[in-house]
């Protein structure tokens, strides 16, 4: 029998129900696309140049102690990691939807039909895996420098003629205070918090009117963030900010709603440091971060489907 001819009529409606749903498919290529335009942008490699010599620079501390060094070096290498990831989360987001809609590629994308939470959805992922592949390419070289000092210093001890006794508790010392598995945790609360500022960045661009506005804002919401946190301690401990007071209810919650504190991701000073950080507390912060990724995308989706273009 000749197979069934589906009618015109059915034909848009069946199409535009398939459009309807969320699909991976197109939102995973909108985000390799993202990846490969931002990979292309000088800015990244500037910033990526500039946070490897940061790294490399930590191995001008070699006349402290090895626990100094290794201190020194951790705290140099995450300190870069943190400042060129946020910085790059920035910077790379902020330009997204002007240029689409500068070039018109905007228009040809949202005309395919693809629904416009799956072109913001797309071009945050493509970011995410911009910051992705930082983080591990710094990591990496992190992780050579650190296991090059390792050996160097691993040398001078055990050529050192001391006892065998004495060389076996300085080899131990030297590997617990280079090799700390919480440095994982620390690289993950990083890559978070800048995940958390593209989220942020995106949102604004979707009302923003230019890459510099957008610039601008995200920046001032980083340093709103930071000292959110100092504000409350400090309002709580003079006894300005009471719980449910009138400066509580209408300043400070709704300033918290819209700026993350971005003192929590302050949780890696303490990991560089190698005080013991509670693996629920490392959970408590992602967490966080993870929160407000999926309000800032909602949140923009929202407004991003008001936008006239």
């Amino acid at each position: 029998m000749p197979a069934a001819v589906e009618s015109p009529s059915a034909t848009p409606l069946a199409r535009k129900v398939k459009h309807r749903f969320f699909s991976p498919a197109r939102v995973w290529a909108l985000a390799t696309n993202t990846l490969t335009e931002l990979v292309r942008l000088k800015v990244f490699y500037f910033l990526l140049i500039f946070a490897l010599l940061q790294i490399g620079s930590s191995l001008l501390f070699v006349r402290f102690t090895f626990q100094g060094q290794f201190q020194m070096l951790k705290d140099t290498s995450l300190g870069a990691m943190s400042i060129f990831t946020s910085m790059l989360a920035i910077l790379a987001t902020a330009n997204l939807l002007p240029k689409d809609v500068e070039d018109r590629t905007l228009y040809t994308i949202l005309a395919k039909p693809v629904p416009r939470f799956e072109y913001l959805t797309g071009k945050l992922l493509g970011v995410f895996l911009l910051l992705l592949i930082s983080i591990l390419v710094m990591g990496a070289m992190f992780a050579v420098v650190l296991w090059w000092r390792v050996h160097v210093v691993a040398g001078e001890i055990l050529s050192g003629g001391e006892p065998p006794d004495a060389v076996n508790q300085n080899l131990s010392e030297l590997y617990a205070s280079a090799y700390d598995p919480a440095l994982w945790a620390g690289g993950l609360i990083i890559y978070t918090k800048a995940a958390l500022l593209a989220s942020l960045t995106l949102f604004v661009s979707t009302f923003a009117t230019s890459s510099i506005f957008t610039i601008s804002v995200s920046v001032a919401g980083v340093f709103i963030g930071q000292l959110l946190g100092t504000a409350r301690d400090y309002w709580q401990t003079t006894g300005t900010l009471a719980p449910n007071s009138l400066l509580d209810v209408a300043f400070f919650k709704p300033v918290v709603l819209i700026f993350p504190d971005l003192q929590a991701f302050n949780l890696v000073e303490e990991i560089i440091a190698g005080a013991h950080v509670a693996p629920w507390l490392v959970a408590k912060t992602i967490g966080l971060g993870v929160t407000y990724v999926l309000v800032y995308l909602f949140a923009g989706y929202f407004m991003f489907a008001k936008r006239e273009i």
